[in-house]
């Protein structure tokens, strides 16, 4: 019985039958047909992402805007800026918006410059893993178990002015929850020991991948303890700095829950923040379009701030 030999292609002389350069070759995609579907491609694996955040982050900011423009009256119900006429008339709002400011100064600074101290001090410690569990516990904590535990501490009759009155300082001892801008201050402050948790454990992160090698070399260029942390480590700590300003930057915008724990934003609305304001324009006052309007100058704000921030630190670094 003979082999048919048009199964299997012809071979040249003294070359193997399975030889790999016998293997029909395929004809390469033209570059544009290559980046169509490369492009379809990431497009799909896109898809859902993008459709997630439309659904639960755009169209809710949409409609919102869109709510913004109306009045919450039935006589007219279309209003255009009215609801936004209000951060000039209404004192309230006018002192929301201060306290707003103040709690991004406060929440940014304090964590910032706290975790930075906490970390290069627990460093190279004996002690170093109880204080910073110390310091970190607190940033396991819920924001409300947070604020309970500043109203024991606030209080008139609470744990700070019990230990002012048995040092004999009675002068000092106050009710730091009533009157303003003290409240603010000292609400910033409580979630500042919150906040430095997680300041620290980024900070001794950075601190731990600075190579040896430098500061060895800038103690043999006679660099002194001082000048070593401003010139060689506080320049290697720049993106870790970056990820806590950021951080930081954002959640003072959007503090709540410590606030509302503790004073609800009172006495009367004295430590309000925008993001306190807008609440309690739209489920205590019932105005949901006044609540918009808030709603739509903190998301403002909170773009503006935070495209400044980056778009600096991007410029700085050349990018």
């Amino acid at each position: 019985m003979s082999t048919s030999t048009t199964d299997r292609p012809p071979t040249a002389a003294g070359e193997p039958a399975g030889d790999p350069r016998n293997a029909p070759r395929r004809t390469p995609l033209a570059p544009g047909r290559r980046n169509t579907r490369e492009r379809l491609a990431a497009g799909g694996f896109m898809a859902p992402a993008v459709l997630l955040v439309t659904l639960f982050l755009l169209a809710p900011f949409v409609w919102t805007v869109h709510r913004s423009f109306f009045s919450d009256t039935r006589t007219s119900p279309f209003s255009w800026f009215e609801n936004y006429t209000l951060f000039a008339s209404d004192p309230a709002l006018s002192r929301s918006i201060q306290n707003t400011l103040l709690w991004v100064v406060g929440t940014v600074v304090l964590p910032f410059v706290l975790g930075l101290a906490i970390a290069c001090m627990t460093d190279s410690s004996r002690l170093s893993r109880l204080a910073r569990l110390c310091v970190v516990l607190p940033y396991a904590l819920s924001g409300s178990a947070v604020a309970v535990v500043w109203n024991f501490m606030l209080t008139t009759d609470g744990a700070v002015n019990q230990v002012l009155t048995g040092l004999g300082l009675d002068s000092v001892a106050q009710g730091w929850l009533l009157t303003w801008p003290g409240n603010t201050l000292v609400m910033i402050v409580a979630n500042a020991w919150q906040a430095t948790g997680v300041a620290v454990i980024l900070f001794l992160v950075g601190l731990q991948s600075i190579p040896p090698e430098t500061l060895e070399a800038g103690s043999l260029d006679g660099a002194t303890g001082w000048q070593q942390f401003r010139h060689i480590v506080l320049p290697q700590l720049r993106p870790v700095s970056i990820i806590v300003i950021g951080m930081s930057l954002v959640n003072g915008l959007k503090s709540f829950d410590l606030i509302w724990v503790l004073t609800q934003g009172g006495p009367g609305r004295a430590t309000e923040t925008l993001a306190v304001s807008m609440y309690n324009e739209t489920f205590l006052e019932l105005r949901p379009g006044a609540g918009a309007a808030i709603a739509v100058v903190l998301t403002v704000i909170v773009l503006a701030a935070s495209w400044l921030y980056l778009r600096r630190q991007l410029d700085v670094k050349g990018v």
